[in-house]
């Protein structure tokens, strides 16, 4: 049987990748790219509360009560999370799922479980693109508000105020004060469409070390399951070495029974001689 730490490693592996589901929810990514590592992990999960119950039911049908009563709590701590974690993934959460899901087994992943708990913040380009894909949804809420724009604008004093700002400090902006009103809104369309290609450059980026992340996940499992099989394997060449040792000692008794027989027998014989010789 694996260790039941393995199993409650296991679990919060699991409750971080449902953490970081909802972060995707949240930040209106697709989440399901991530389900059939989730799905495998419980799957696995389940498996190893079997396995819990197996070795549960041998400790008390051989009369270990102490141990017996230690894995039964240990597996009903398990099925509990198990069930909270599988109502979360399947979309029927509970009122204990929330509380299962953020807090750790492992004290050390503490600081892992609450970045993954925050929530993320709307950015600045991300309500940028909101207000411009609400605005292109509803022309006629836009239109409640109108500016009055000249293609030849008249020099004005606070000029200076507006042009200075710029998102880049560190660079200064081209000198927009010979551009007329649609010049302007051109120049800015293409900076929003240049920040709108470095966002999908950048998201995609994530993307990437996101399934690289997963398919790391994927090895680990995959490592833990080969070690569970050489620990029974290790189990079982120590049963074969336990018996061999057994028979030695049945052999190695026999074979000290016959040299005390073979010294009798040669004592007789010459008891035997020396009643002869007296004679």
């Amino acid at each position: 049987m694996a260790n039941p730490n393995q199993y409650f490693l296991l679990a919060d592996h699991i409750k971080l990748s449902l953490l970081e589901r909802q972060r995707a929810i949240a930040l209106n990514l697709e989440p399901t790219s991530q389900d059939g590592h989730i799905s495998r992990s419980l799957e696995s999960l389940r498996e190893g509360l079997e396995n819990v119950s197996k070795e549960q039911k041998r400790l008390s049908e051989a009369g270990e009560t102490s141990a017996s009563l230690t894995l039964q709590e240990t597996e009903h701590s398990l099925r509990l999370q198990y069930n909270d974690l599988a109502s979360q993934f399947h979309g029927t959460p509970t009122d204990t799922t929330s509380s299962t899901i953020s807090h750790p087994n492992d004290p050390s992943l503490a600081n892992d479980f609450a970045a993954a708990s925050e929530r993320p913040q709307v950015t600045s380009s991300s309500f940028l693109k909101k207000s411009l894909r609400d605005s292109s949804a509803n022309p006629a809420a836009s239109s409640a508000k109108s500016v009055r724009f000249s293609d030849a604008p008249q020099s004005r004093g606070d000029d200076a105020a507006l042009f200075p700002y710029r998102d880049d400090p560190t660079s200064l902006p081209p000198d927009q004060s010979h551009l007329d009103n649609q010049q302007i809104h051109a120049y800015h369309s293409q900076v929003l469409a240049e920040q709108d290609e470095a966002l999908d450059r950048l998201g995609e980026s994530i993307g990437r070390q996101r399934e690289l992340s997963i398919q790391i996940g994927d090895e680990l499992d995959e490592h833990v399951q080969m070690l569970d099989e050489v620990d029974g394997q290790v189990i079982r060449h120590q049963s074969r070495l336990e018996q061999a040792r057994k028979n030695l000692g049945h052999v190695a008794r026999k074979a000290k029974d016959n040299v005390q027989l073979t010294v009798i027998v040669v004592l007789i014989i010459i008891l035997i001689l020396l009643i002869i010789i007296l004679k």
